[in-house]
């Protein structure tokens, strides 16, 4: 009677997958036209097309038949971040091979850089012809997934091939969390699938749990990206320091992942700073690299002198801003700032990492729509160590902060020793992965 009961289920299992299938690849025909246009205008996702589509690529460098494999994914290069540190105390805690998959392409090149191209490939789309073959290339002990990726087909299939399945960092961010719920019906079947899950905050392990995750398969470890180290500062860091003081330029701004809408408002701030600071430089770090050309016609049309980093040789920054048209160089800059404004946050996208200008002990400045690192920027605001502010009061704040240089210095402080109280979650991950992958 038993075998009759799982025959059905698995006979049930398979019709929702078909369905899925088929409502992923009608959504994905319908929505054909959008990915072309990225394709063309801006080169988006051309990259790994045969590896998105099941093609495992030569250059892997595939397992073999005696050596444990944990395939992990990251999405982006944030997660690519998180997990670098992970990847590096699994590989000394135990004998495994680790193989990354990522989903962007700018993701895609730092994981190539951090792990060698032998071990980084494309996630292939959520269809069982492309994920089956890289469960047979690869044959995974171990799926770790970075965050909140949660691919029905890839979950079952996964789970299904034998492998552990483990969700680290995980998260269930205010901008997802109601969408999640209206699929409470399906969840805990999707979720079953899933072994561990390591999630950030006890807010987000609640929400699994409230979603259909076991809640003895449900752990808090922290959040990952607090033990990311500052990164090695690059040439351009002492260029740009040079340049400021030679020219005695400043204060410096520095104004990261910046979106549609914001450059404008920012930029009026920018002008009232250099009325009572001519010699002010804001470096402004454009989000998306196919805004880098909208930014500098921003700057022309304001009449703000500018200078793009791609053709910078040095020249004097004095009152003005430095666009910052390149890929990966933001992070180290932060070093330089009087005050960093993180982006994405003046507008309703949800806001971006505070992280990395808090490592430089540097004053943090956000607009009022951070739902995406709703945990991070409540912790920083919990300890004072981040000024939340609306486009109208922008302007205000940062002069304030400029007139106040130890309120300025103490707030850049809290924030680095904010930085320093939450270390150690790439440890406690570490730990509950090896446990799980040492289950019987």
């Amino acid at each position: 009677m038993g075998g009759v009961c799982l025959e059905w289920l698995n006979l049930i299992t398979s019709f929702y997958g078909l369905l899925y299938s088929a409502a992923l690849a009608a959504a994905m025909f319908a929505s054909l036209p959008y990915w072309l246009f990225q394709m063309a205008r801006h080169g988006k996702y051309r990259k790994g097309f045969r590896e998105r589509l099941g093609r495992v690529p030569a250059r892997l460098q595939l397992p073999g038949i005696e050596e444990r494999v944990i395939w992990v994914h990251a999405v982006s290069v944030g997660e690519v971040l998180a997990v670098a540190g992970l990847v590096n105390e699994l590989q000394q805690r135990s004998q495994v091979r680790i193989f990354v998959s990522t989903t962007t392409d700018t993701g895609h090149a730092l994981a190539r850089n951090r792990f060698g191209e032998a071990n980084v490939f494309y996630f292939p789309l959520d269809f069982a012809f492309a994920i089956r073959p890289y469960l047979r290339a690869l044959r995974p002990q171990m799926v770790v997934i970075a965050e909140t990726e949660f691919w029905p087909n890839f979950l079952r299939l996964a789970h299904g091939s034998g492998a552990r399945i483990a969700v680290v960092n995980a998260r269930i961010s205010d901008r997802s969390w109601p969408r999640y719920r209206r699929f409470r019906k399906w969840m805990p079947k999707l979720l079953a699938n899933v072994d561990l899950f390591l999630s950030q905050t006890p807010e987000d392990a609640a929400r699994l749990q409230d979603l259909g995750a076991r809640s003895d398969r449900v752990r808090v470890s922290g959040n990952l990206k607090f033990d990311i180290p500052a990164p090695v500062p690059p040439p351009i860091v002492e260029s740009v320091r040079t340049s400021i003081k030679t020219g005695a330029a400043g204060p410096v701004l520095v104004c990261g992942s910046t979106v549609d809408g914001e450059e404008s408002l920012l930029l009026k701030t920018f002008e009232n700073v250099l009325v009572q600071h001519p010699r002010a430089v804001m470096i402004l770090a454009p989000r998306h690299p196919e805004r880098f050309p909208v930014v500098a016609a921003l700057l022309e049309q304001m009449s703000i002198r500018f200078c793009r980093r791609s053709v910078w040789n040095g020249e004097a920054l004095t009152g003005g801003v430095f666009l910052l048209d390149t890929i990966g160089e933001l992070a180290p800059l932060y070093a330089l700032a009087d005050i960093a404004f993180v982006g994405g946050s003046l507008v309703p996208r949800g806001g971006h990492n505070i992280i990395e200008p808090a490592q430089h002990g540097v004053a943090i400045v956000v607009g009022n729509h951070t739902e995406n690192f709703r945990d991070i920027v409540n912790l920083f605001q919990s300890h004072d160590a981040v000024r939340i502010v609306g486009p109208a009061e922008l302007p205000l704040l940062f002069l304030e902060l400029l007139a106040n240089d130890a309120e300025r210095t103490a707030l850049g402080q809290r924030a680095a020793e904010t930085i320093r109280s939450q270390i150690g979650a790439t440890a406690r991950t570490a730990r509950g992965l090896q446990d799980l992958l040492a289950l019987p």
